[in-house]
Parts: C-alpha cells; sequence; structure tokens
C-alpha cells in the first residue's frame, strides 16, 4: 500500500469534535513501539532470562510543506501549541482506514532553503498516552 492520501488530524485533547486535518502532510513516521528487554534471571536458571518492559515509540517526526499564509495554517497553528506546551489529540489515518489515535506535545521545526529547493517543517511528537489503533471495517 502507498502513503499517498495518509492524513493527521488534531483536536483539543478531551475535546468531542471531529479532529482537523493539518494540511500539506508529506511524510508520516513509524509507528509502534519497541519494548526494553528487561533481564531478570534467577540463581537457579542456567542460561540469563528476559521479559519485556515499557515501549519506547522512539521519534515520531510528520514532515510538511511550509505554508504560513492565514491563522489557521498548521505551520502556525502548531507552533503556537508548541509555545504553549498544549497536549493535543492527534488522529493518523491511513488510506485503508487504518487509525492511529494518541495525546502528544509537539515541537516544529522549520527547514533550510537553496536555489530549487523546497521549504518544508518537522512537526515532532512527545507523546503523552499509549497509541490507540483502530483497525478498518471489513468490506
Amino acid at each position: 500500500m502507498l502513503a499517498n492520501g495518509a492524513k493527521l488530524g488534531y483536536k483539543k485533547k478531551g475535546a468531542g469534535e471531529d479532529y482537523t486535518d493539518l494540511t500539506g502532510l508529506k511524510e508520516i513516521p513509524e509507528l509502534g513501539d519497541d519494548p526494553e528487554k528487561v533481564e531478570n534471571t534467577g540463581l537457579a536458571d542456567k542460561v540469563k532470562q528476559y521479559e519485556f518492559g515499557i515501549g519506547d515509540a522512539g521519534d515520531l517526526t510528520y514532515k510538511f510543506k511550509y505554508e504560513n499564509t492565514s491563522e489557521t495554517s498548521p505551520y502556525r497553528v502548531m507552533r503556537l501549541a508548541a509555545a504553549t506546551k498544549e497536549v493535543l489529540s492527534f488522529c493518523e489515518t491511513l488510506p485503508d482506514g487504518t487509525k492511529y489515535e494518541y495525546d502528544a506535545q509537539v515541537s516544529v521545526k522549520r527547514s533550510g532553503g537553496g536555489v530549487n529547493g523546497v521549504m518544508e517543517w518537522d512537526l515532532n511528537m512527545a507523546l503523552q498516552s499509549e497509541i490507540k489503533v483502530t483497525d478498518p471495517a471489513a468490506a
């Protein structure tokens, strides 16, 4: 499946309204977690024993086309959320209908530029919840 058509929406944490899509999305990150492998060997064990601890989702960075022409431009809205350290709810929706929902604080970083180089900005997430996955309905 191609990533074309993937969307990222946001809303105020705990709000009941629909998600507002952030326009200009160019790239989505890997989603999931890598649980830490914790050594838990007893004195009677012949080999080391391990179990998985809590997971780490790692760096979640979304890449967008730069556009800052209005108060509702995603770049401007997310910069404000970053400045106030507001926790927002996000929903990434894939073309097949799979949804990933989570809460996060954000930071925003604009790219540099050059001759014939496009301007972009990165939206970095600091997770504040687990990632809830909703599978698409069967066809």
